[in-house]
């Protein structure tokens, strides 16, 4: 079976559509998202809704602040959340609709098991909020509580930076050639941001896992309509469409 999994799409519907066309390309049996489906991005209604497809959908911390609130949020990242809530409550002439919007966030958990693979959107120490960091592997009490919490494998999100975690290295897609295959060995693997890559690339990232053969992605697309979109709505500060094109 051959699976994509993908994070962190944040309202950005131009990334995630050209993210599912490559998926469509891949032939994967299922879909997994690691949360944040929305914050940052103009589509959050969009998004949402192409996420009810997905096989399995886990709750980012962004997806919860909009169902309560943002704690610990950049003043940006506040503003985004709280446009996003009114979008979730003024957004759809159906009130159905509305409702399923809801409910599908509220009903997500935070984190997922298939076997020996962990899925979380920040770590199993904290699924969903912690962050883990490339620099972190030099924090070794650190790295050493979250490995102890993962029986094998675990994927996650939330840095919006692509890579995999060993016990004492991390390793960016590009030094691996953007394959890795599972061993025995323990390893967190971050497949990084559909909507807001964070690595110094624009292009959208995700993964793909088939039998023991992991798969870093990158995708292009329309980041000056998502842009645009941002700069023309007053709540979304300009800086969130601005990142886009340096990818940080």
């Amino acid at each position: 079976m051959k699976r994509a999994i993908l994070s962190d799409i944040h309202g950005n519907l131009e990334a995630l559509k050209a993210v599912l066309d490559d998926v469509q390309k891949q032939e994967v049996s299922e879909i997994h998202c690691l949360g944040d489906i929305i914050g940052y991005g103009p589509n959050p209604l969009e998004c949402i809704d192409r996420a009810f497809t997905f096989d399995v959908c886990i709750l980012g911390n962004h997806d919860q602040a909009a169902l309560f609130d943002p704690e610990g949020f950049s003043s940006g990242a506040q503003k985004a959340i709280f446009w996003t809530r009114q979008q979730l409550e003024t957004g759809s002439g159906d009130p159905a609709l509305t409702e399923k919007r809801w409910n599908f966030l509220a009903e997500r958990d935070w984190t997922y098991r298939q076997r020996d693979i962990l899925y979380v959107h920040g770590s199993a120490r904290n699924p969903l909020n912690e962050y883990v960091f490339p620099e972190d592997i030099h924090n070794t009490v650190k790295m050493e509580r979250i490995f102890a919490l993962v029986d094998q494998y675990c994927f996650q999100g939330h840095t919006h930076i692509p890579g995999v975690f060993t016990a004492q290295k991390f390793s960016e897609p590009q030094e691996l050639d953007n394959t890795y295959k599972l061993s025995s060995e323990k390893v967190l693997i971050n497949v990084g941001s559909v909507g807001q890559p964070r690595d110094g690339k624009a292009q959208a990232s995700y993964v793909t896992l088939e039998d023991d053969q992991v798969t870093f992605h990158r995708v292009e697309y329309d980041l000056d309509t998502t842009i645009r979109k941002i700069y023309d709505i007053p709540e979304l500060d300009n800086f969130l469409g601005d990142r886009l094109r340096e990818g940080r």
